[in-house]
Parts: structure tokens; C-alpha cells; sequence
């Protein structure tokens, strides 16, 4: 198709296609050189096809190697700090328009916005925050200012992204302020193997020598069933698990859902047994009454387990543990605090593996083998390895990037309210379905009954 045909086209719009007439027109009399600069121009005086529709490299935010709980991240959150306290004391940032989704292809004053409140904070340059236009540029903007809260990085600027850029920089400084005194208590002797776990974030991170080795997203506990901080060690690790269902759980949802549907336990294959270990069936217990809490229920093993195929125990008095689930979709989600309390690993066959990693016969290959077979195998971690479950919602990467979680526990004490910003929404699933409401959720693997 040549130039005039292109310019006939209605895949182009009407001002796109005057603009190729044009073009074409000028070439027809060899003025090429005349003819390029008058086409289309935005409403903000820039050139159309002037934009740029590659992607800033630089502007990407990798996964970093650096612990969470380091000194060099200790460092690089005070300076975070300083950084933050420039831009509040310049006036903070801009609000971008809240309303309309913003993508590749948008124009107008609410990108103009978009742009600026951007390169305030470093996620797109300066230069390129005079134009209306969301091109690839802007997008990967987006996708850098996602990726450093904890937010899929899609490159939309959705509503959700757009009230968490709203939030104002004296929040965001006061975010810093109260983290860092966090970090200062895991400064140093953490010992020379550990797992680092932060709840807001529903990360898991194995660290060797001071470097990440590898990161894991979790499910964590739900707002009225929290993740506990804690300072632990992990101790053994159980294959194909059954799971014994907490008498907690059994009065708050285990009960509801016989209620609501008689086949449940049939369904999910979990068993009921007496106090002598014999085996009830479920007809014989009132599910109208507390009478189940009498029982114990233990699903067997298999990939459908509540505590998926694996499950790690580690020392504590609140009854929790880390353990695989059948439910992978939680991990493709921005909100993952989905649990009653215990962490869910992706990629949890990789973490086992790094725990068992200096035991003889214990390759991801057996590993794989032993979860294949089905059989029950129990295996002590020796040594155990240091284990952290914190609670971090702000830090400083050396790498100059400066990361931010919602407060979701409401432990950092200040609140967007105070500091003049609309509430932030809760992240749902990719798909507009929170994936938290299904059965890994309604019957949780909650804490060990205490």
C-alpha cells in the first residue's frame, strides 16, 4: 500500500489521514524535506509522529540483589530520605486527573499531568513532560512508577495507579522516616543464610552472603488475619502434607460452608475423625450447631491440598508456616493478603530447594521425585535457617530506586487522610475478580490451633 492509499485508509482517523495526503502530496513535487514538519500537531504544540514510541531501557525497574534487610539498603533509604525531603520542600508533586484511564494513544491535559508528576520522582525525564501525548515513553514511565509499588507493571494508568500517585510526597516522606528505624534493627547479624519476608509487600526473598538468591511472591494474612512479625528459624520441611484443619477455621468458615453446601468436605476430600480416630461421616454431625468443633478433619494429601504439595515449619507461638497452594492465581495479583495468617509461596519447590541445598541427596530433581511419588516425607533442616517476617512499607534500592507498599496493616501510623489524600482503592485481580474469594480462601490454612 503506498502513501496515497494510506492516506484513504480507515484505519487512519480523519486528521491522520489529511496528514498523509499531505505528506504525499509534498513528495509528489520533491519537497520532502517542506512537507514533514506540517504534519499533524497536537493541541500542545508538539508534532504527532514526533513522539516517542520507544521504550527508556533506563526507566526499567529490575529485580534488585541487594537484601531488603542490608546495610547498603539501610544507606540508600537515607538517602531516599534526603531526596524526599527536597521535592516536599519544593511544594511535593502534582495530582494527575482522577476519572479516566490513561493509555498509548490518550491525549490531553490529564497526560500533560501524568508526565509531569512523573518526572518528578524520577520515573520519566524532565525533557519529556511538556506533551500531551501518552506514547511508549510515558508507558514505560508508568511501568516503572508500578513497578515501585508493588503494582503490575502494565503500563496503564489506571484509576487504581492514578490514586496511588495522588497519594502526597509528605506521606510518602513520612513513609521513609518510619521504615528506616525498621531497617535500622536488622542492620547486621542476620547470620550468613536467612529468609526475608515482608508482609506488606507479600514478598519472600532467600538471602546467601549478602545477595538475594531468589524471590518468591506470597499470599500473606488478610487484614482481620494477620501475618505476625516475627524473628524464627525454619526446621523441616513436610511432602505432600495433609492438612488438620484449625478449630478456628472449623467455627468460622468450615461450618458456613457445610451449611451452605452438604458435600463440601466429600468435594475436598477431607476426612472426619472422632476422638478414638475413627472415621465420621459427615451426616452424622449437626451443622447447625458447634457440635464439628468435637471432630478433627485432616485433608489428604495430594495437588489439591490446602497446603498445596509442601510445607515449611517454623518455630513460632503463633501457630503459622510457610507452605505451597493449589491456587497460583493469587500470585498474578497486586492484592495477595489472602491468607488467615500463614504465607503461600510461588515457585515453592525453588525455596525448598535452597533451604535443603547443603544437604546431601536433596537436588531439585529428588525434590521433584519425592513430591511426584505422593508419599508423606518429612525432612529436617540442618542447620535451620534464619527466618524474618517483617513489616517494611518504604526503602531505598542503591540502585537509586525508591520502593513504597501500602500500609495495609495501618502500623505506620499516619494516614493518606491526614495528609490530604483520597483513600487508596484495594487492588483486585488483573481480571476485575479478586482471586483471594475462592476456595483457598474461604478455607484458608490458617495458624495451628493454640
Amino acid at each position: 500500500m503506498n502513501i496515497a492509499e494510506l492516506s484513504r485508509s480507515r484505519a487512519f482517523s480523519p486528521r491522520r489521514r489529511g496528514a498523509l495526503a499531505r505528506f504525499a502530496l509534498g513528495a509528489a513535487f520533491g519537497a520532502f524535506a517542506c512537507a514533514a514538519p506540517a504534519l499533524a500537531i497536537d493541541g500542545f504544540g508538539q508534532a504527532e509522529w514526533a513522539q516517542r514510541y520507544d521504550s527508556d531501557a533506563e526507566l526499567s525497574v529490575q529485580r534488585s540483589n541487594t537484601p531488603l534487610l542490608s546495610p547498603r539498603t539501610l544507606a540508600a533509604t537515607e538517602q531516599a530520605i534526603e531526596r524526599y525531603k527536597g521535592i516536599v520542600a519544593n511544594g511535593g508533586w502534582n495530582k494527575v486527573p482522577a476519572g479516566a484511564t490513561l493509555r498509548i494513544g490518550s491525549s490531553g491535559s490529564a497526560v500533560l499531568a501524568l508526565r509531569k508528576r512523573l518526572a518528578i520522582t524520577g520515573d520519566l525525564d524532565p525533557s519529556a513532560s511538556r506533551s500531551g501525548v501518552y506514547d511508549s515513553y510515558v508507558e514505560a514511565g508508568v511501568k516503572r512508577f508500578q513497578a515501585r509499588h508493588g503494582l503490575i507493571p502494565t503500563g496503564v494508568a489506571t484509576a487504581q495507579t492514578i490514586a496511588v500517585m495522588n497519594i502526597p510526597a509528605d506521606y510518602r516522606l513520612h513513609q521513609l522516616e518510619t521504615n528506616i528505624v525498621r531497617l535500622r534493627t536488622f542492620a547486621a547479624n542476620l547470620g550468613s543464610r536467612f529468609v526475608e519476608a515482608n508482609i506488606p509487600a507479600a514478598m519472600v526473598d532467600t538471602v546467601e552472603n549478602d545477595t538475594v538468591i531468589t524471590s518468591h511472591r506470597a499470599g500473606v494474612g488478610r487484614i482481620d488475619r494477620q501475618s505476625p512479625v516475627m524473628q524464627t528459624r525454619a526446621l523441616d520441611v513436610d511432602f505432600n502434607p495433609y492438612w488438620t484443619v484449625p478449630a478456628s477455621i472449623i467455627r468460622k468458615d468450615l461450618i458456613p460452608r457445610m451449611q451452605a453446601n452438604p458435600n463440601y468436605l466429600t468435594e475436598n476430600h477431607i476426612r472426619i475423625y472422632d476422638r478414638n480416630n475413627n472415621e465420621v461421616q459427615p451426616d452424622q454431625i449437626n451443622w447447625h450447631s458447634m457440635d464439628a468443633v468435637n471432630y478433627r478433619f485432616r485433608e489428604d494429601p495430594s495437588t489439591e491440598n490446602s497446603l498445596g504439595v509442601v510445607r515449611i515449619n517454623i518455630n513460632n507461638p503463633y501457630g503459622v508456616y510457610m507452605h505451597d497452594t493449589p491456587e497460583k492465581g493469587v500470585f498474578g495479583d497486586d492484592f495477595r493478603f489472602v491468607s488467615s495468617g500463614c504465607m503461600r509461596l510461588q515457585n515453592v519447590r525453588d525455596y525448598v530447594a535452597w533451604l535443603l541445598k547443603n544437604q546431601p541427596g536433596w537436588d531439585r530433581d529428588h525434590i521433584d521425585q519425592v513430591i511426584a511419588s505422593g508419599e508423606r516425607v518429612d525432612v529436617k533442616i540442618d542447620p535451620p535457617v534464619n527466618v524474618y517476617w517483617v513489616y517494611i512499607t518504604a526503602w531505598g534500592q542503591p540502585d537509586g530506586v525508591v520502593q513504597f507498599r501500602e500500609d495495609i496493616y495501618q502500623r505506620d501510623g499516619f494516614s493518606t487522610a491526614n495528609a490530604g489524600a483520597a483513600p487508596v482503592i484495594q487492588p483486585v485481580a488483573q481480571d476485575g475478580v479478586n482471586r483471594g474469594v475462592n476456595r483457598g480462601a474461604d478455607l484458608d490454612p490458617g495458624p495451628d490451633d493454640r
